[in-house]
Order: structure tokens, then sequence, then C-alpha cells
């Protein structure tokens, strides 16, 4: 009789230890699919190397239009703490520009290290640009890697236009790493030729892939062009879908004001992105 009763106390207690631990699978279970699947911090993040990316890309453009297709050129973006040396071999162009250990640019942005392009003749009005980035910062974030530039002078529009491969590596001051790659096309709408890039205005599309070494991938897709404005430091519109952990959402840089506000959308709920 004891050695029965031991049993059924035994299996008693073996069942509410089943059922203690399937209640606490069941809980883990439901925190993990009520987690978020698009933060408003790593979206932030996203965005602020998406934005590098254009930065560092918009003055590689630049310090190929000032040489080869601005004539007339007032207003430089490059200051004189940039040295840039233009050397020719074999029909082919190299260009440096050595920013040294800290350049600030006319636009205001902090740079340093060295940009290397390389490129061949024109044919039928376009051009491949290679691009290498060397022990290069921008605004504290380090960029390494490099891209290749296929140059239209004159696009359907009529308007210079360059497509971009990108594959590039921002790292922030606080550590955390950035793999960014996909295409940029960027077409020149507003200030060509003017002399000066300060009335420079560029509408951006394009997709994108960024890894973080926080844990997550960023897919995203501009489904409204960015506007690209010289003098401001952030796109002032346009609109990217973004896909990360299995989540979907918008992310909306505004009316044409220039400023660091960005709105994301996640079913049907607005959250407010303040960029750096």
């Amino acid at each position: 009789m004891k050695s029965f009763g031991l049993k059924i106390g035994m299996l008693t207690i073996l069942s509410i230890s089943l059922l203690v631990t399937s209640c606490s699978k069941d809980e883990t279970a439901t925190v993990a699919d009520e987690s978020p699947a698009i933060t408003a911090d790593q979206t932030r993040q996203t965005a602020e190397a998406e934005m590098t990316t254009d930065e560092v890309l918009s003055i590689v453009e630049m310090a190929y239009a000032e040489n080869e297709e601005d004539d007339g050129r007032t207003a430089s973006l490059f200051t004189d703490c940039v040295t840039i040396t233009i050397s020719f071999e074999n029909g082919v162009t190299f260009v440096t520009l050595d920013f040294g250990f800290g350049c600030q640019l006319n636009n205001g942005a902090i740079v340093s290290g060295i940009i290397n392009l390389t490129y061949g003749p024109v044919v039928a009005g376009t051009r491949t640009i290679t691009v290498v980035f060397e022990d290069f910062t921008y605004n504290s974030k380090e960029v390494a890697g490099g891209a290749t530039i296929y140059r239209e002078r004159n696009n359907a529009n009529g308007n210079p236009q360059s497509t971009v491969n990108k594959d590039l590596q921002i790292t922030f001051p606080s550590g955390v790493i950035a793999n960014v790659t996909g295409t940029r096309v960027a077409e020149w709408i507003e200030g060509v030729g003017s002399g000066t890039w300060m009335d420079n205005v560029f509408l951006i599309t394009g997709d994108r892939q960024i890894e973080v070494s926080t844990g997550f991938t960023h897919d995203a897709l501009v489904t409204v062009p960015l506007r690209r404005e010289a003098t401001c430091p952030h796109f002032v519109s346009g609109e990217i879908e973004i896909t990360r952990n299995n989540g979907n959402g918008n992310l909306d840089f505004g009316d044409g004001t220039c400023d660091n506000i960005a709105i994301l959308t996640v079913n049907g709920v607005e959250i407010t992105i303040i960029l750096n």
C-alpha cells in the first residue's frame, strides 16, 4: 500500500512538473511572438547607415562632376584641406581625394582618410567608375569597402544619372557595424551646370540590404524617390518600404522640410524617428 501510494505521489508531482514546464514554454513563445518585428531604434540605426552611404557617394559624385563635367565652376564642395591628385595611364584616370586626419567640407561634413576613383574613357556618353574607401571616416563613422558607378551624362530625362552597386561597411562610434549592399540610382534634377554645389538636388531610388552586428537584417525598397538637397544633411522627402524580422513597415522622410525627423508606420501605428 505504501509503495502504491508513493507511486501515485510521484506521478502527481511529475504531472505537475510537466504542466509547469509546458506553461513556461507557452509563455516564452507568447513573449517571443509579441516582440516587435520592426523597432524604432533598429530603424534609426539603419536609416543613419543608409544616409551615411548616400552622403559619401554624393561626395564621390561631386568630385567626379567637378573634375569632368562642371565647366565654369564658381563654388566647390571641397575646401583647401583636401588634396586632390589626378594621374593618367593608358587611357585610365586615377583620382585620389586625401582628406588627411580631419577636414571640413563646405557642407559642414567632417571627413578624414582617402577616397580612390578609377575610370576609363567615356563610351557613348557613359563611364564606369570604381570607388575604394581607405581609412575613411564621415562625421565620426568609419566607412570601408567600395562601389561601382555607372555614370550617364544624360539619362532619358536629359539629366546626369549615377547607378551605383555598393558594398560598404559603416562602423558607428558605439562599435555597431552595418554592412550595406544594394543598388542606388541618383538622378541630378536641379543645379546642373550652375557652377555651385549649393543648389544641387538629387532624386534617389533603388534597393538595399543592411546587416547589423546587433543581430538583424534590414531590407529596403524606395517606393517614393528620396529627395536629397545638397545643403541638407537628411533626405527631405520620399518613402522606403521596410522588411525586417518577418515584419513590414514604411519610413516617410517628410514633405520637403529639412529636418531630422522621419515617420515609421507599422501595422497602422505611426512612430516618430529622430535621426542623428
